[in-house]
Parts: C-alpha cells; sequence; structure tokens
C-alpha cells in the first residue's frame, strides 16, 4: 500500500498545504489544498474521495477537481467520482458549495445521468470493501469535532486516520481490537494554547498525550494539522511526552509504502 501526504497543516502558508491523504493513486483522503500539487493526469485517475468533514481546509479541492477533470473523465468514458462521507457532510457541501452561487452542481454536470461528481454516504462503523483498483477495504471511525466527523481505518489499521478530533474513547475502544502499524493524529494547537484546542474540539501535545496511552504497543505515529509557523513548538512539547511510539511531524510531500 502507498499513501502520499499531499497536505497535513492546519492552514496555509508557503511549503504549507492543508490537509489530504493520496492512497494508492485513484484514492483521495480528505481535499485541501494539497491536491492541487498533483498533474491532471494524475487527478483524473482519482475514483474515490473520502471526507472526514466539511471544514474547509478538507474540502475545498473537490469544486475544482470536479472542474479539472470532467472533459478527461468524459472523453475517457470513467464513470462519476464518488465522494463519501456522511449525509451531514453531504448535505453542507449541496447547500455551500454546489449551489450555483459558490460553484456550479458539478452533481449534475456535464448531465444529470452522467456527473462529474456522485454524493455517496456513509455511517459511522460502516465498512467500504473493493475500492479503488487495489480494493481496499475502509472503515469509518467516530471522531468528536466541533461538526458531524470521522476518521478511517485502512485495510484493518494498516493505515488509521484520526481526522479532526478531540478527546474520543469511542476511537480508542475500536483501535484495541484492530492491529495498528501506522496513525496519523491531530494535533493542532500547542499547550500554551490548550482552552483554545478544547473549545474548538482539537488536540494539544498534553492531549495528545492522554489519547495515545490508550493504544497499545509501539505505534508509527504521524502527527498532522499543525499551524504554520507552530511546528518546532508543538513537536518539542510532544517529545516531551516520552511516549512510547514513534512519532513524527508529517509533511506535504511525504511517501509511505506501507507493508
Amino acid at each position: 500500500m502507498t499513501l502520499r501526504v499531499l497536505g497535513c497543516s492546519g492552514s496555509i502558508a508557503a511549503g504549507c498545504k492543508t490537509t489530504a491523504f493520496l492512497l494508492d493513486d485513484d484514492v483521495l483522503i480528505d481535499a485541501g489544498s494539497g491536491v492541487g500539487d498533483l498533474s491532471l493526469d494524475a487527478l483524473t485517475r482519482i475514483d474515490h474521495v473520502f471526507i472526514s468533514h466539511s471544514h474547509l481546509d478538507h474540502i475545498l479541492s473537490i469544486a475544482l477537481l470536479a472542474d479539472s477533470v470532467m472533459r478527461a473523465r468524459l472523453a475517457q468514458g470513467r464513470g462519476p467520482i464518488q465522494v463519501h462521507a456522511l449525509p451531514e457532510t453531504l448535505a453542507a457541501l449541496r447547500a455551500h458549495i454546489f449551489n450555483g452561487v459558490i460553484w456550479p452542481d458539478f452533481t449534475r454536470l456535464p448531465s444529470a445521468d452522467n456527473p462529474v461528481l456522485r454524493l455517496v454516504p456513509f455511517a459511522i462503523g460502516e465498512v467500504l470493501t473493493g475500492l479503488g483498483r487495489k480494493r481496499r477495504r475502509i472503515e469509518v471511525l467516530s471522531a468528536a469535532h466541533t461538526v458531524p466527523a470521522v476518521g478511517f481505518a485502512v485495510d484493518d489499521g494498516r493505515w488509521v486516520y484520526s481526522g479532526d478530533t478531540g478527546p474520543n474513547p469511542a476511537l480508542w475502544q475500536r483501535l484495541r481490537t484492530m492491529t495498528v502499524a501506522h496513525l496519523v493524529i491531530e494535533t493542532a494547537f500547542s499547550d500554551e494554547e490548550r482552552q483554545l484546542a478544547e473549545i474548538s474540539r482539537h488536540l494539544c501535545p498534553t492531549a495528545l498525550g492522554q489519547e495515545l496511552a490508550q493504544l497499545a504497543g509501539s505505534v508509527d505515529v504521524g502527527i498532522t494539522h499543525i499551524k504554520p509557523g507552530e511546528m518546532d513548538a508543538v513537536m518539542a512539547e510532544i517529545g516531551r511526552l516520552r511516549l512510547p511510539h514513534k512519532v513524527r511531524a508529517l509533511s506535504a510531500g511525504d511517501d509511505m509504502r506501507l507493508v
């Protein structure tokens, strides 16, 4: 399994792209600004997009992706890109993005019978199988955020993504039943901003340590969603936690080969 980090920042600045991961070459997990670094051919190969929640930094490339690849996919006879998300997230996309005011409704273009996007609802706990050319298995995990949100587990825990979340006992209860190899988890704020993290339902290093204490063994942990300019401070605080896991900050452009 290959996974490319297209973006993993909590916001934008030079060298900072918001959250997006490319699984193999045809499944996108979240669709932040990092998607724009892919070539047109690479964009055209994307058949599935999994969205963790409706916040802009995780969805902002969906609309432009649809516009970029519509003609090429039509010429190649490819079907719609399937956008998988909670019903509440899909409703937000319909109401606030694909509404003809912010952006055209690409769930009905180039035609209602053959659109470039198809919105597909899922539920927490649902397992979707046979995804992409590598026939991946993706389970929808719970997240605890300010809007309805989820995380994902690929192939029974080979790669797990927390999504944007605050403390979330349900996540660890589920992960204790899996053999987790790689975990991507957010730490959006430093401990100095712990109150802001709690209000916005994100993690800070102290909260991260409390969450990871619920994960047995030693796991490869990638930290995501750090704000631009805060990398050194947040990672220094994480380093002082003395966790049993192998923890590092992710960077846009990282390629992971997961065995």
